[in-house]
């Protein structure tokens, strides 16, 4: 996994160690006690020539010389095995070379000379911390236990050790019921840089962004296709978009026409670190927007993370108001474009610590996020919430629940993606050699079972729409309303060069989707996920649906017509159900929009059952339409009700199926 840092402005690796793009080598863990190494003794040795090495060694630390440093304090210790100080210099010499078995043997040595006195609480700091940074919680935790009585009940020191304590109780507990997960490395083409982390993809898997550190220190943002049998060579994303400074942790919306991005150096921002936004039409991106003053300040914002629609925005700022060091914010997308004032996402995700690199699932409703806050394994762990506002209960998000072991392990963790069917995960893992990281790669994993109860799927529509005589792309608006509530789940913009869209189309519930453009009738959609029947299991699932989408022009005198999929009716009944007025108010809005517009309403059956009785029912069905948009105010003179009974089928009725699809109200233009 990544060993992520706090203090990481762009992408939070502590690969390179390079100070100067924020990236924090992962040994600077250790400085408030290597430190130590150069304060004044807290105890001296009895033996002269003790003293003398002991002074040595930490002259020549002084110096930048750790490894010729460490033979002067071996000495010191053979030469008097009292000189506790000796033993725990030591071992924080040992640590910082990545020599951590003897470091442990230095710290318990200088922990056996005084096992009751707080003079050793430095040992006990630096053995306690060392093992549950190697994940070793069984041996950490008698250590930690010992420590804690060497400080009053409520003292600060005490309830911090408490903290490691029940680190060490929970990796204990983990290790021995870890999830079942296997990553693979993603693909070796996609590894043509040092490094790559941050994978971010489209809901069908085939379109990938992730953060590349190239030789020269840069870090740009890269994407990838996939064919359905193997990932393309990474390309930059775009040249308007990277620049000789870095850009990194990339959030993309659904369609993959909208990225938000972090960037800390070279443009002209308001903090350390600001989010910016591009937007793709056809092959080509706009010139990245600073997302302004009201989502950034002169503090720190990044890791940012959208929704499927593009129109709400997570990241994470150290910003006045927050409840710890770091949170997670909100921004939402208003009618006219404009980011709202940014809330903050509160408790119980946020802590009094650090969260980071939140994700919101493309269902809205699961946030997965990091956090050195909440207990964990150690360090940074991956965590999940669900939305309350899913279960009709007040806005918040349930009580975070760690994703386990081995996802998560004493190592810190970054950030995690997982798909829109909610079956994988990506993220990267770092390689080490020796405690020293060496690359990073992104890899892929099967969701446990147990996580992906917790991860409703989504299904996701993509197609082209189009003019439906001459073909050509047209720009449209696809909007998906909730029926049950009358509300706008999501509202995305077809691409206005190539009429390419996506939508996602969440699961458990009842769904109206339409497809409009100005000047043409608008398309009806009907998606009813509320009770999966046999025929709906791969969309529940998560699968994609393929849907172009040709739009009928509204013109006077032409034979443009289109179903109208949600208006619902009782069997043989001509009452309009409730769920019916998300349509019936759209095409007012229409009527209303379009003045000198006419509209035929007909009404169709099936062929079963009597044919006067159906030619009379579908009379009455249309004859209804008309009444309620007439009380919309729509002019009574601009419409006409007619009901065609069985004669005008639009598939033969040969199934349930077809029938169904007979069973219909059309509009057209007169």
């Amino acid at each position: 996994m990544a060993n992520f840092v706090a203090d990481a402005q762009v992408h939070g690796h502590s690969i390179t160690g390079d100070w100067r793009k924020g990236i924090m080598p992962s040994w600077l863990f250790f400085i408030p006690l290597i430190s130590c190494l150069l304060s004044p003794l807290s105890s001296l040795a009895q033996d002269t020539k003790a003293r003398e090495l002991y002074a040595q060694s930490i002259k020549l630390f002084g110096e930048r010389k750790a490894n010729e440093a460490i033979p002067f304090m071996e000495q010191a210790v053979k030469q008097d095995p009292n000189f506790a100080d000796a033993h725990l210099k030591l071992g924080q010499l040992y640590e910082f070379t990545k020599r951590f078995d003897p470091a442990l043997d230095a710290y318990r040595a200088a922990i056996r000379l005084q096992p009751d006195s707080p003079a050793s609480g430095a040992a006990y700091q630096s053995l306690s911390s060392t093992l549950l940074r190697l994940g070793r919680y069984s041996e950490a935790l008698p250590y930690l236990e010992k420590f804690q009585t060497l400080f009053p009940p409520k003292s600060v020191q005490n309830q911090r050790i408490g903290r490691q304590i029940e680190t060490a109780r929970f990796g204990q507990e983990a290790l021995l019921h870890p999830q079942p997960v296997d990553p693979k490395p993603l693909s070796t083409v996609l590894q043509t840089t040092p490094s790559q982390y941050f994978p971010v993809l489209t809901p069908d898997e085939q379109t990938l962004v992730f953060t590349a550190l190239k030789p020269e220190g840069d870090e740009d943002l890269m994407i990838a296709t996939y064919n359905g049998e193997s990932w393309s060579p990474p390309i930059s994303l775009s040249s308007g978009i990277n620049t000789n400074d870095n850009e990194g942790t990339a959030s993309l919306s659904a369609d993959g026409r909208l990225i938000v991005f972090t960037a800390c150096q070279g443009r002209k921002g308001y903090g350390s670190c600001d989010l910016y936004l591009s937007r793709k039409t056809g092959s080509d991106w706009s010139t990245p927007e600073n997302l302004g003053p009201t989502v950034n300040t002169h503090h720190y914002e990044s890791q940012p993370s959208l929704s499927a629609d593009g129109r709400r925005l997570y990241f994470v700022s150290d910003r006045p108001g927050g409840k710890g060091r770091r949170d997670i914010w909100r921004s939402d997308l208003d009618e006219a474009g404009t980011w709202s004032k940014p809330l903050n996402i509160g408790g119980p995700v946020n802590t009094p610590f650090n969260e980071a690199s939140p994700f919101i699932h493309a269902n809205g409703q699961s946030l997965f996020f990091a956090s050195d806050g909440h207990v964990g394994l150690g360090g940074y762990d991956l965590f999940v919430a669900d939305s309350l506002a899913s279960t009709g209960q007040n806005t918040g998000w349930s009580t975070p629940t760690n994703l386990g072991y081995p996802i998560n392990t004493s190592e810190d963790q970054a950030s995690l993606f997982v798909a829109a069917n909610g079956t994988r995960a990506y993220y990267s893992f770092e390689e080490q050699k020796e405690g020293v990281s060496q690359r990073s790669r992104l890899y892929v994993f099967d969701l446990p079972e147990s996580l992906r109860e917790r991860v409703k799927p989504v299904s996701f529509l993509k197609g082209i729409v189009a003019d439906s005589r001459s073909k050509k792309p047209l720009p449209a608006m696809v909007e998906l309303i909730d029926l049950k509530t009358n509300q706008v789940v999501s509202r995305v913009q077809t691409d206005a060069t190539t009429g390419q869209y996506t939508a996602v189309l969440p699961s458990g519930g009842d769904y109206a989707l339409y497809v409009s453009a100005p000047g043409y009738l608008f398309k009806s959609l009907s998606f009813d996920f509320s009770q999966p029947a046999p025929a709906d299991r791969n969309r529940s699932s998560g699968t994609g649906i393929a849907m172009n989408v040709p739009l009928e022009r509204a013109v006077s005198g032409t034979t443009a017509k289109e179903t109208l999929n949600n208006l619902f009716f009782e069997s043989t009944r001509y009452d309009l159900a409730d769920k019916s007025r998300t349509e019936l108010d759209r095409i007012s809005a229409f009527m209303k929009t379009n003045p000198t517009i006419r509209i035929e309403i007909a009404g169709h059956t099936d062929d079963r059952g009597d044919p006067a009785a159906n030619l009379l029912l579908s009379q009455k069905r249309a004859q209804a339409v008309v009444n309620y948009l007439t009380k919309a105010g729509v002019e009574p003179g601009r419409m006409q009700a007619v009901g065609f009974g069985k004669t005008r089928p639009a598939v033969p009725n040969s199934s349930d199926e077809n029938r169904q699809l007979n069973r219909r109200i059309e509009w057209r233009i007169l």
